[in-house]
């Protein structure tokens, strides 16, 4: 079950570096900001000077915060190829590719999640129900097994 897309909050980021949440009327952090991503909230940052969409900017600097803690979000020899070859390689992989592993990956998680609770929900009955499922299997006949029609068209004759 997929959850609901929730609104868009529109924050609009000041000169002195400050975030401000325009649905709740008050000043945020960027943890605050990440919390409200990892709610389901879609988020939009806007330069209040130049009124330009400065989103990206703001969720590259929640990611590198979030590096800073962990040090190990991304391998440095990765890092030295996206220098290397430009913003261009890596904007490619990010809009063309990542996105739709990371969507794959999430809903297969979701599937797999779910598949795994109604099997622990089964309980005890998992173990009779495989028990019947491999006697149904043990009883399915070869699907090149021409014996038992050869039988049945011989007693037809008879």
């Amino acid at each position: 079950m997929e959850k609901q897309e929730k609104e868009k909050i529109i924050i609009k980021k000041y000169p002195n570096r400050r975030l401000y949440d325009t649905k709740k009327s008050t000043y945020v952090t960027l943890k605050e900001v990440a919390e409200m991503i990892k709610k389901g909230y879609e988020v939009e940052v806007i330069d209040v000077k130049s009124g330009e969409n400065v989103t990206a900017f703001i969720l590259t600097q929640i990611i590198l915060e979030e590096t800073r803690k962990n040090s190990s979000f991304l391998p440095v020899s990765l890092l030295h190829l996206i220098i290397r070859y430009g913003e261009n390689v890596l904007s490619e992989f990010f809009d063309k590719y990542l996105e739709l592993t990371i969507k794959n990956y999430l809903t297969y998680k979701s599937t797999v999640d779910e598949q795994f609770k109604k099997w622990l929900e089964l309980g005890m009955d998992l173990s009779t129900m495989g028990q019947k499922a491999m006697l149904d299997f043990f009883n399915l006949k070869p699907p090149f097994d021409f014996s038992s029609s050869q039988e049945q068209s011989a007693e037809e004759e008879s």
